[in-house]
């Protein structure tokens, strides 16, 4: 008996790259999903900011990041994994809470903010872009891109321990490149057939967008003195 269609993921056929108004439909689901996903994240973020949640330990924070992540690579096939998502990005926003309000009790902090806002917005929209318009295959970074995410990821941690100023702006500097490249890698695996699932590619674009954020928040602060 052959199962129904998937519609969290659109299938290759005779081993062809899906293109065309299916790669379109997979994006246009994964943008409609992202920009959810920005509001449930920006709502748990304000939530946190007006209850004055504090700090939340580091290992919790990355405990249940990964649970979640997990919970969404396996319910990618189901409308469960459309709230896996939500679960994932609001618990984001949730943590991000403190960490802002953090910055708002500090003079120019707020700025800071914003400034690391825009930068993310701007590189999302410009590394789209590339993909978008030059067409291209970047699929030849993969290699690339995740084993500079798996250095840069143990590095941080090292640096919980050890609290070097330098490598955590060298950390932070890798993956504001590494995040940069991851979406416009997710975006030209879209056009090019290489993600047909809109939730894991979601997933991606949002921790791109999260690592951006943060790491440009940090080399900022660095910059201006603030640490």
């Amino acid at each position: 008996m052959n199962n129904p269609t998937n519609p969290y993921s659109t299938p290759q056929q005779h081993g062809m790259a899906v293109t065309g108004e299916r790669a379109a439909q997979v994006l246009k689901n994964t943008y409609m999903l992202l920009g959810l996903s920005l509001i449930v994240a920006t709502g748990a973020s304000w939530f946190a900011m007006s209850s004055n949640i504090g700090f939340i330990n580091v290992w919790v924070t990355i405990g249940v990041y990964f649970g979640l992540l997990f919970a969404t690579n396996m319910l990618r096939n189901s409308a469960w994994g459309i709230l896996a998502v939500f679960g994932l990005t609001g618990w984001l926003g949730f943590t991000t809470g403190p960490i802002i309000n953090m910055y708002a009790q500090i003079p120019g902090g707020m700025e800071i903010v914003t400034t690391a806002l825009g930068g993310t917005a701007f590189i999302f929209v410009a590394m789209s872009a590339i993909a978008l318009v030059t067409r291209k295959d970047f699929s030849f970074l993969t290699n690339f891109i995740m084993i500079g995410i798996l250095v840069a990821f143990v590095a941080s941690l090292a640096n919980i321990f050890f609290g070097i100023p330098a490598l955590s702006l060298a950390v932070s500097a890798a993956f504001v490149l590494l995040s940069s490249l991851l979406i416009m890698w997710q975006t030209s695996a879209i056009i090019h057939g290489g993600e047909t699932n809109y939730i894991i590619a979601t997933v991606t674009l949002f921790v791109s967008l999260y690592n951006l954020f943060m790491s440009l928040l940090s080399i900022l602060t660095a910059l201006g003195g603030d640490d």
